[in-house]
């Protein structure tokens, strides 16, 4: 591993000195944007005069299928501004026959199954952080925080206006962004800007600013220039106040316990310090209106990753929960709150001017008891970041992590509970000028009581990716006594404090694509994937080999193909069944391996009616064999009704290998999970959803049912009810309604 790192860190230097100093790809591009000279009516006409003074953004680029000339479909797109908004204005044709394609009308869309219309806005045009905007051709709307040059967070919510209205031949999107609700510095006349548009009956994505395939039009490395005619104006105070008031009742059936009833009142606030800096307060929060978590079936050895969901910890959320790997994060948001609620909490992020990035977040949680009777003094958890811009999109960063835990002498099991866990990180992100190359260098350092020598990590990527070749190089040498209490590293028994090995982990990937002349099929490629484990002596503990082949038809229809080997030999015991029981167990130090092959199949996107299905068959532990189906199946109703049923069945089957426990030997076992869910959007601020979810593996059914009343600009109203029942819904285990109000009050 210190070899590899010795040839990657000079690969990933050269990589960023070539990039340093070019120009921007799209810099040609340019939109000149000016004052408006009268109001402008957000109502979807733009039949206003001022938007005859616009100047016009068509003759946009086909992105899909190719991305070899001019789209097919006209787009017109034309923008203002005042002293309070920026406005938008995007006319959409399509001269053929047949509505226009959409999910719903339920806010923040699936991007391939709507007819919509996007546009992206890179206010310090450093090509990494932004905002996205835009609507489904049914004026459901969309908006999120972009990072990483190219990402999108679309549970990010703020107050801005937007109405559409269908034609004959083409339909209308307008649009109002105040710019208390954008972060921007004062000064910069030139934004980083694209336009994007997806239409399903012609297959057609495109985009203003000419964008590779192989990138989604997001990528903020192949904007244009916003360039406008004067300083976007100074936002003044901007403080906005978000106060709830909840009631509830709640009773858990299988502890038996007296029915609980819930008055609380609690409160956000923003703050912009200036007009790239916002400081965000809360006391008291309560996240009992966020959606369920869909589960999972969970087969492997290491705890599943749900995403976090709660509103305050969002807005710049990838400068804190970023920093790593998806398997290697220092910190993890959802560690915070889940169990012991959160009395109050500040964080404070922004971007102080071009080069400079910056987060620092402080949490505290009240002292709690969990199921088992076991107590936990107040905790503390405080987050710092910084980021720094290097070369043309490159940048470095830092973060301090810290786990306090107050009244220390009270705990009773101090193995159980630490006084502190600390992780200390640097990493290096490597982003050429053309997206071509990206990669990364991360070392992470733990710091906790009573372990100490091995506590670190060293990793490190690098990565090509072009329209026909792409490839990546991945390292990690993780240390047996690295923890990360406020983090998410599943292999190193964060959560259990069990005892660990260190591991080393390699893994390769790379594709090559081929582009036929052919009526129906738009390209098609073998993609290979070698993994591989060791523990910290360099002794292999697993490996998986992957070989897939997928095509891709004009219409969309994705078909893929793969076959894999695996080998582990089990670092700990583990149960193969139902992870969680730890019931029947595979001792530690045996060793298996299997072959297995499989399929995935995803239906066009341009049809009422949109399938998936995913199968595999092959090996399992101990000589056992292992039938994977799955998929789901959707119907929508446009625009007001989208019906999904999604279904996995794993039927694992073991005979009489000296490897299982008796309990396992001949034996078979089926895990369901099943998930029906019903989206019914009276209008673009009304929904109601309701999701049910059978998991046998887990032995519950949860119920949840939930509706939505946007009655003001990112304000609302929640009712929300929530059952679990066993599996054989034989009794109830928990139930719970809660009524929760919020309103955004500009100051």
């Amino acid at each position: 591993m210190k070899r590899f790192t010795k040839v990657i860190l000079p690969v990933l230097l050269l990589c960023a000195s070539t990039t340093a100093f070019s120009q921007k790809k799209n810099a040609a591009y340019e939109y000149h944007i000016h004052r408006a000279a009268s109001p402008i009516n957000i109502d979807g006409d733009g039949n206003d005069p001022a938007w005859q003074q616009a100047d016009l953004a068509t003759d946009f680029f086909q992105m899909l299928p190719m991305d070899t000339g001019h789209a097919e479909l006209r787009t017109d797109v034309r923008m203002l501004y005042d002293n309070e908004n920026v406005y938008l204005l995007a006319t959409n044709f399509n001269p053929k026959d047949g509505p226009w394609m959409v999910e719903s009308l339920r806010r923040d869309w699936n991007f391939v199954k709507n007819d919509n219309f996007i546009f992206f806005l890179d206010p310090f045009d450093d090509q990494t952080n932004g905002f996205s905007f835009g609507a489904n051709a049914q004026g459901a709307p969309w908006d999120g925080l972009m990072y990483e040059g190219g990402k999108i967070d679309l549970s990010w919510e703020n107050k801005w206006r937007s109405a559409t209205r269908a034609n004959e031949g083409n339909w209308v999107f307008e649009m109002a962004v105040p710019f208390k609700s954008l972060r921007y510095k004062q000064g910069i006349t030139r934004w980083g800007v694209n336009f994007s548009r997806n239409d399903l009956k012609s297959t057609e994505k495109s985009a203003w600013a000419p964008v590779p395939r192989q990138f989604p039009s997001a990528s903020l490395a192949y904007t244009g220039v916003l360039v406008w005619d004067e300083a976007p104006p100074a936002t003044g105070a901007n403080i906005s106040v978000i106060p709830y008031a909840l009631g509830g009742v709640s009773k858990d059936f299988v502890k038996n316990t007296d029915t609980k009833y819930r008055k609380e009142i609690g409160a956000d606030a923003k703050i912009s310090l200036t007009s790239s800096l916002n400081l965000d307060l809360t006391v008291n929060p309560d996240f009992s209106q966020v959606e369920v978590d869909v589960q999972q079936t969970n087969l492997d050895r290491f705890e599943l990753f749900y995403p976090e969901r709660r509103q305050f910890f969002l807005e710049n959320a990838d400068i804190f929960g970023n920093f790593g790997y998806a398997s290697i994060r220092p910190f993890f948001s959802r560690r915070i709150g889940l169990e012991a609620p959160i009395k109050y909490g500040a964080r404070l992020s922004g971007k102080p001017n071009k080069n400079w990035r910056l987060g620092a977040m402080t949490m505290q949680a009240n002292d709690f008891t969990n199921a088992d009777s076991m107590h936990t003094p107040e905790q503390n958890f405080t987050v710092l970041s910084l980021q720094r811009r290097v070369a043309a999109r490159s940048f470095i960063s830092g973060i301090f992590v810290n786990k306090y835990t107050f009244d220390f002498d009270s705990v009773a099991d101090k193995q159980a509970i630490r006084k502190y866990n600390r992780n200390l990180g640097f990493e290096y992100n490597l982003a050429s000028q053309n997206n071509l190359w990206t990669g990364k260098l991360l070392y992470l350092k733990s710091f906790t009581p009573n372990l100490s020598g091995e506590d670190d990590i060293k990793a490190g990527n690098l990565a090509y990716t072009a329209k026909k070749w792409n490839f990546n190089v991945q390292f990690e040498n993780v240390g047996q006594n690295f923890r990360a209490e406020t983090g998410y590293v599943p292999r190193t028994g964060i959560g259990s404090f069990q005892p660990t090995s260190g591991f080393n982990h390699l893994l390769v990937t790379g594709g090559h694509l081929f582009f036929p002349k052919s009526t129906w099929l738009l390209s098609h490629g073998p993609n290979v994937k070698v993994e591989y484990y060791f523990n910290e002596k360099m002794t292999q503990t697993e490996n998986e080999p992957v070989l897939f082949y997928k095509f891709i038809l004009l219409n969309r229809t994705e078909i893929t193909f793969w076959t894999a080997h695996n080998y582990v030999k089990l670092s700990n015991s583990f149960d193969p069944v139902n992870p969680a029981s730890q019931t029947n167990l595979l001792t530690a130090g045996q060793e298996h391996d299997w072959n297995s092959f499989g399929t995935d199949i995803l239906s066009k996107p341009q049809s009422r009616f949109t399938w998936s299905f995913s199968g595999r068959y092959g090996g399992y532990y101990a000589d056992g064999t292992r039938l994977r189906l799955g998929g789901d199946v959707g119907y929508r109703f446009q625009p007001y009704v989208a019906l999904n049923l999604a279904a996995q069945l794993n039927r694992l089957e073991f005979e009489s290998d000296d490897r299982l426990p008796e309990a396992l030997k001949n034996t078979s076992h089926d895990i369901w999970l099943v998930g029906p869910r019903i989206d019914v959007t009276l209008t673009n601020k009304l929904y109601f959803t309701n999701f049910l979810q059978y998991n046998s593996q887990t032995d519950n059914v949860n119920l949840n049912l939930r509706l939505q009343w946007r009655y003001s600009p990112a304000s609302d109203l929640f009712i929300v009810y929530t059952d679990n029942y066993y599996s054989d819904f034989s009794d109830v285990r928990t139930r719970a309604l809660v009524v929760k109000l919020t309103y955004w009050w500009n100051i």
